[in-house]
């Protein structure tokens, strides 16, 4: 019985032998497998690209602090000091002189480091290359080339100093002495 061929076993009424797929050869629930894996690759590359493109018309934004901020009522600044609140918020240090105010960079103008402000010697000290600027932000050792930045500031509507980012003032170029560089303020 061993020794009958599968058509026989039909005829005859036996059990049925099942054919083992040859090699090469690839069995309908294989080729199911298959195409069903295809198919998950083709919609995971789908949704991927997708994303991709959704993400591509999306504008990028860069998200900064305003270039314009207003930084309190001249009455808040002690005389003589310099003041750090808007340092890492703005990259701003406001200083006040019994005359009045101006408003300094945090930007070394040697490589960009942030200086820190000594009050025991009234010095900025740039922990980087050790260069180092007086009170008012001219430079008086080390590897910068130049003085400190100032930013325009005035006194708004409100009373408030407003500072404007957008607004440089290089003392090289002579223009700590034009209009917004320095805010005029006696108490």
């Amino acid at each position: 019985m061993a020794d009958q061929n599968p058509q026989d076993a039909k005829q005859s009424g036996s059990a049925q032998l099942v054919r083992a797929p040859l090699r090469g050869e690839v069995s309908r629930r294989g080729f199911l497998s298959t195409l069903g894996l295809g198919w998950a690759a083709f919609t995971a590359a789908s949704l991927a690209g997708t994303g991709a493109l959704v993400r591509f018309l999306m504008p990028n934004v860069l998200y900064e602090p305003p270039q314009e901020f207003k930084a309190g009522f001249p009455a808040e600044f002690a005389v003589g000091a310099v003041d750090e609140r808007f340092k890492a918020a703005y990259g701003v240090w406001l200083v006040r002189e019994p005359t009045g105010f101006y408003a300094l960079s945090t930007v070394c103008t040697h490589l960009g480091c942030t200086p820190n402000w000594l009050p025991a010697s009234l010095t900025f000290k740039c922990p980087c290359h050790g260069s180092g600027f007086q009170i008012t932000g001219i430079n008086f050792e080390g590897p910068a080339p130049r003085p400190l930045e100032r930013y325009k500031i005035t006194l708004a509507e409100d009373g408030q100093i407003q500072i404007d980012k957008n607004t440089k003032y290089q003392e090289e170029k002579g223009q700590w002495s034009q209009d917004g560089a320095y805010l005029s303020y006696t108490a």
